[in-house]
């Protein structure tokens, strides 16, 4: 892509977002930026060519920013291929979720599983976010024969944007509704595991608690009675049970270990140890052990070991599951910003409702007031204010007329619209997710510290087996014996607890970040956090309430209640505002409240024209009206108008100097100046707003002090935005900046920097995936949270600070932890080197470090 069109000066493209240009894009700005903020977050930060937005993966100093650029940027540009559509090679892009990723390992066994069938030419997927995206050519294989192959050693794939039927409303659900009901039955078959697990392991260890560890601790004791527990193992193994015992042992290892034993596999397979290939080894070795010590006619019976292990290993992991499960559960579904039916319009003015799927190219849809449209297109006729905050993020509705487009997922504020659809019956929403499953899929795991851990302890582990298989064998008298000394070296030198350790302090970390409100959706964000060098932050809704509210009139008291009689009919968000603060004379009692400006102290109690108090009767409305900037009406028999400044000037109604002084003012504050005005003339103003959030200011202050630059990024003007920007804690503030402009801000800034970004709008959401780390507040839609990292459950801003706090306490305690599960093989070493091991001492071992691990992982992280 070029910067500039063939044959002109002109730039097609904002050289920063990628955002098509008009004819008129060069007055104040340049003839290079579509904003004043894309021109100033590339003199800060620097900008791309259009030719290096269109190299994936570039040379630009940080993983591939200039790729999350071009993934993120400007939903318009998406093509067929990011949608799952044709690419020019024939080509198409289908994204999978897949039930049982947790770790990088799991990644680049699918990536290879993907890569490995015929007709697939790329494949990347993410553990963070349980997603694949396969670029594949349909006619060689298609995404039924993907799901099918990726669905392997207990894998289970499945399409991402896949949906049912509800018998009930007719509609669909969602992929987000559907990812997790199958996410609940692949967690309800990891719990009948665990139950497996201890229910019959329990059982299983009752010989071993009547007859095997009391005959062990004999032999550490002057008792004499170990003769007694001899005989009752002979009479024990004397039986049939001690085969059954082998086979449901077996079938213990096979059930509750085999999420552990596939890891292994996996691991082994792409020679990538992990802490499943150590916690395999040992409970494999242990049941071979036992069946082989069996057959030897020996008493060392380390079933235990073997159940045991794999029913505190896969504890941990189910504990850590259902911690993610309640963490998702705490959020809403995207069905906030999208649209199931259409209403179809035809020329004789019926209508007829159905899918949205089904709508084409050139048909027309009817959307009433307060709906928000199903798809991108034009207004066909009339005029309309529609919101469009869902999507670009800004406070106030833009009026549309015939000709105009139209975004689809935006609301519609006054009057009706219809629509022409445009050539993609999709909306912007549908593309934003598009573009948010791209980020996903790329966004790979961080290898956790435990198994970088495993990948130096796993050739220790198996060079010392060797070492003493092969002196076994020097002085041994039989290879059996070697075989058993090879066994017992990986039962007791493969440090298993780092597989228990590590699942079970995330669990405990994620559930205390939950109960403080902050939601956690993979744990390998504390690790991004402690990393973070920006932290980004949207303006409205986010630092801001992103609700109106009025700061100051200046009007008669009567005319203010009249404007509030009016905006009572009104969809507007100010208009709710001047609503509520102005809903009868009770809201400005004489001597409080709000005041009549002009000086007359007795405005509260005002006579009407007609000779009516204000303060009685009911309010009569006639000839009520809506405009695109503010609605109009007959109120107690004289005209009231309502509205934007240029509202009144195109009626031709009087603004005084000092009027004028005031709307320029409030303009200059970052407020909304709404006019009000009786009979043809201006009589006052209204100041409208939303307020910044309550301790904001300790928030940026605490991430600056912790030596966290802060910026604040907004689609407002500069004005509304000075209060951030006059803050010592605040590095940059940049204004005027789209959605496209926010993501490409982002991909600049992660050159030579970690990044994390706070937003609360579905038009945050690609700029929140394409950071390093994403954080979405409790107020925001659905898709932001999905494309969020953490996920703050209330609108509590100083949660964002408090993420980072127990990020850092965190960390400590992993470490601490990944210390402590050495605690078995502390007790467990020695025993074997002095020949005093047996079942007893290694259960012993393994309470007392499971314990040690348990007892702190439990406590609070402010301890630390």
């Amino acid at each position: 892509m070029s910067d500039r069109g063939e044959g002109t000066d002109q730039p097609d493209r904002c050289r920063l977002c990628g955002t098509v240009l008009s004819q008129s894009a060069g007055q104040s700005i340049s003839d290079a930026f579509c904003s004043t903020g894309c021109r100033d977050i590339a003199a800060e930060y620097g900008t791309s060519s259009g030719a290096d937005r269109g190299t994936a993966g570039g040379d630009t100093g940080d993983d591939g920013g200039n790729d999350l650029e071009t993934r993120t940027s400007d939903p318009e540009s998406i093509d067929d291929t990011d949608r799952g559509g044709s690419g020019p090679d024939g080509t198409v892009t289908t994204f999978f979720r897949v039930d049982g990723m947790h770790s990088a390992t799991c990644e680049a066994f699918l990536e290879s599983v993907a890569e490995g069938c015929d007709g697939v030419t790329e494949a990347e997927a993410s553990y963070v976010t349980e997603t694949i995206r396969v670029d594949h050519d349909p006619d060689r294989i298609s995404a039924p024969a993907l799901q099918e192959a990726l669905s392997t050693l207990g894998y289970t794939a499945y399409l991402r944007e896949e949906a049912t039927a509800d018998d009930e409303t007719g509609g669909t659900r969602r992929s987000r509704e559907m990812s997790g009901l199958r996410k609940r039955r692949a967690d309800d078959m990891l719990e009948m595991r665990y139950v497996v697990g201890i229910v019959f392991g329990s059982f299983l260890l009752l010989p071993f608690v009547a007859v095997l560890y009391p005959m062990f601790l004999t032999e550490f004791t002057d008792w004499g009675a170990i003769s007694h527990f001899e005989n009752a193992f002979t009479g024990f193994t004397g039986t049939l049970y001690l085969p059954l015992f082998v086979v449901l042992t077996g079938a213990i290892l096979y059930l509750t270990g085999g999420p552990v034993l596939r890891g292994a596999y996996v691991s082994l397979k792409l020679r990538r140890p992990t802490t499943d290939l150590l916690a395999g080894l040992t409970i494999v070795s242990a049941y071979l052990y036992s069946i082989v010590i069996t057959g030897l006619g020996g008493n060392h019976l380390y079933f235990d070991l073997t159940i045991v292990v794999a029913s505190i290993v896969m504890g941990a992991v189910y504990y850590e599951t259902s911690v993610k499960r309640r963490a998702t559960e705490r959020l809403t579904d995207l069905t906030v910003s999208q649209v199931d039916t259409a209403r179809l319009y035809a020329s004789d003015g019926s209508t007829t409702e159905l899918p949205v799927s089904d709508l084409e190219s050139g048909d027309r849809v009817l959307v009433r007031e307060g709906e928000r449209i199903p798809v991108d297109g034009t207004l066909a006729e009339g005029e309309c204010a529609v919101d469009e905050a869902v999507v670009t993020g800004e406070s106030l509705p833009v009026t549309k007329r015939a000709g105009d487009d139209v975004v689809g997922g935006s609301v519609v504020t006054t009057n009706a619209a219809v629509v022409d659809v445009g050539e993609r019956t999709t909306s912007s929403i549908e593309r934003l997710t598009q573009v948010v499953w791209n980020v996903q899929s790329a966004d790979h795991g961080i290898t956790r510290r435990a198994n970088e851990i495993a990948a130096v302890l796993v050739p220790i582990v198996l060079a010392a087996a060797v070492l003493v298989g092969a002196i076994s064998v020097l002085v041994g008298p039989s290879v059996s014996t070697a075989a058993m000394a090879v066994l017992m070296t990986f039962m007791v030198a493969s440090p298993w607890a780092l597989g228990f350790a590590t699942p079970y302090t995330v669990a405990t970390s994620l559930q205390e970040a939950l109960d403080r409100g902050i939601v956690v959706f993979d744990e390998t964000i504390f690790e991004r956090l402690r990393a973070v060098d920006i932290v980004v932050f949207d303006k409205t809704g986010t630092l801001t309430t992103g609700e109106m509210s009025v700061h100051d009139a200046d009007a008669p008291a009567d005319l203010l209640e009249a404007a509030a009689v009016l905006e009572q009919r009104a969809a507007h968000p100010a208009a709710a505002a001047i609503a509520d603060a102005f809903d009868g004379p009770d809201q400005y009692p004489d001597g409080e409240g709000y005041r009549d400006r002009a000086g007359d102290d007795d405005a509260g109690d005002a006579t009407r024209a007609d000779g009516g108090s204000a303060t009685s009767g009911e309010v009569e409305v006639r000839d009520f009206h809506t405009h695109a900037t503010g609605v109009e009406g007959t109120v107690d028999g004289r005209t009231v108008l309502v509205g934007h400044p240029d509202l009144f000037r195109d009626r031709g109604w009087a603004l005084t100097a000092a009027l004028e002084t005031r709307i320029e003012d409030a303009r200059a504050a970052g407020r909304l100046p709404v006019v009000v005005g009786r009979d043809g003339e201006a009589e006052g103003i209204v100041i409208v707003g939303d307020e910044p959030r309550g301790g904001w200011e300790e928030t940026i202050a605490t991430l600056d002090e912790d030596g966290v630059d802060v910026v604040v990024l907004t689609g407002d003007d500069g004005t509304a935005a000075d209060v951030f920007d006059r803050h010592p804690s605040v590095e940059h503030v940049f204004a005027g900046v789209s959605p496209n402009g926010k993501t490409a801000a982002i991909g600049r800034m992660r050159a030579g920097n970690r990044v994390a970004m706070v937003g609360d709008g579905t038009n945050d959401a690609p700029a929140l995936a394409a950071a390093d780390l994403g954080i979405s507040l409790g107020s925001g839609t659905a898709l932001a949270a999905d494309a969020a990292d953490v996920a703050i459950a209330h609108d509590d801003l100083a949660a964002v600070a408090r993420a980072f706090a127990l990020a850092s306490a965190a960390r400590t305690r992993i470490e601490q932890n990944v210390g402590l599960a050495f605690g078995y093989n502390a007790i467990a070493i020695p025993a074997a080197v002095l020949g005093i091991v047996n079942p007893l001492v290694t259960t012993v071992a393994v309470v007392a470090g499971t314990l040690l691990i348990v007892g702190n992982a439990e406590r609070s992280l402010t301890d630390e």
